[in-house]
């Protein structure tokens, strides 16, 4: 009978004191880091609406960095840590990093400053592109989370669950690319572990970034938790031009084929054709103008040293990771009902708490 008890004991320890990550979406650990994330707003009048983590306990918040960033560590006291990477904030400078919206190569390097240089790799896939704005984020963040990566892993924690709600969605998934390119170098422990959930995670990147996001988390290691009524999930705008699909594809040679055409359909087809392809061409140009040029110069106002890189010519957002919606139906829309005054009507915590509550 002692024996037994002992084995109970041992077995019951385990259980408490053992517990690893798992793959999959967990309802229950969403909610607890949505809790997390409330609490890294690092704004009382609005975390106390959100009921307060029962797991994670914080041992450190940074400091603010770069265009207004701030992360949290927390930790169960059993072996999983959480990174948990702070919003949009009130600060302009913040909207502005959403608003720099031109894209960069997923591999290369950022002039974040006189003295700082972000030199990071998101994929291998030369055709990957990343929105900038967000880049310009996770290489200031990540500065400061690497060292306390490195303190909390020799200490035994090799278990590690990244979140982000909104903006620190956005750069979650950034951040999880950087930190899975540094274990395939050797340049981090390939025994740590990262599960991430982003949260109202808006488009990071072109379909090439996706893919190799998916292929990097799939399995169950990486979500993205939409509520159906929430418009930044659907953001940034994206435009879809010619070059922006697959080499191998049906309009690589249109061209030549419509001029095979009789008169006068070829002339027809081909005038079609020429509209469609220099009007994606012509917008993606304003684009990376307006929400790149023109944005890139007030980023550099606002964070001295800062030097706008080179611009990728593709603006084909598109939407990364495991999405897993929370369905807005008639129930939610009385309580939360649509806004022309509150563009963030269905973009709160508490909204997507109260539709997880209904995920079965």
């Amino acid at each position: 009978m002692r024996l037994f008890l002992v084995v109970l004991l041992q077995f019951t320890t385990a259980l408490l004191f053992g517990q690893k990550l798992q793959p999959g979406f967990d309802k229950a650990e969403y909610a607890e880091l949505m809790k997390v994330s409330s609490r890294t707003t690092a704004n009382v009048k609005y975390y106390t609406t959100v009921p307060a983590p029962e797991r994670f306990k914080m041992i450190y918040q940074s400091p603010v960095l770069g265009i207004d960033n701030l992360w949290d560590l927390w930790t169960d006291g059993n072996g999983i840590a959480v990174i948990s990477i702070r919003g949009t904030t009130e600060n302009m400078i913040s909207s502005i990093a959403n608003l720099y919206t031109a894209m960069v190569p997923a591999n290369g390097e950022l002039q974040l400053s006189k003295t700082e240089t972000f030199k990071y790799e998101l994929s291998t896939n030369p055709r990957a592109a990343v929105h900038v704005g967000w880049l310009a984020c996770t290489g200031f963040l990540s500065k400061d989370i690497l060292p306390k990566l490195d303190s909390i892993y020799k200490k035994g924690t090799k278990d590690i669950l990244i979140m982000g709600h909104s903006q620190g969605a956005a750069i979650a998934f950034l951040l999880t690319a950087y930190l899975y390119h540094l274990q395939i170098k050797n340049a981090l422990p390939t025994n740590i572990r990262f599960k991430t959930y982003c949260s109202a995670g808006p488009k990071p990147g072109n379909i090439f970034f996706a893919y190799d996001y998916a292929a990097l988390t799939q399995n169950g290691w990486g979500y993205n938790v939409v509520n159906s009524a929430d418009w930044v999930p659907q953001s940034p705008i994206s435009i879809q031009a010619l070059p922006d699909f697959n080499i191998t594809n049906p309009f690589t040679n249109a061209k030549p084929m419509i001029k095979k055409l009789p008169f006068p359909k070829d002339l027809a087809i081909l005038y079609g054709y020429n509209r469609l392809d220099k009007s994606t061409r012509k917008a993606t140009k304003k684009y990376r103008k307006y929400l790149g040029t023109m944005m890139g110069k007030m980023i550099k106002k606002n964070i001295p040293g800062f030097s706008p890189p080179v611009y990728d010519k593709s603006m084909d957002y598109v939407s990364a990771g495991n999405t897993i919606v929370l369905l807005a139906d008639e129930a939610y829309y009385k309580i939360y009902p649509d806004s022309d005054t509150n563009m963030f009507a269905h973009h709160f915590h508490n909204q997507y708490l109260y539709l997880l509550e209904k995920l079965k």
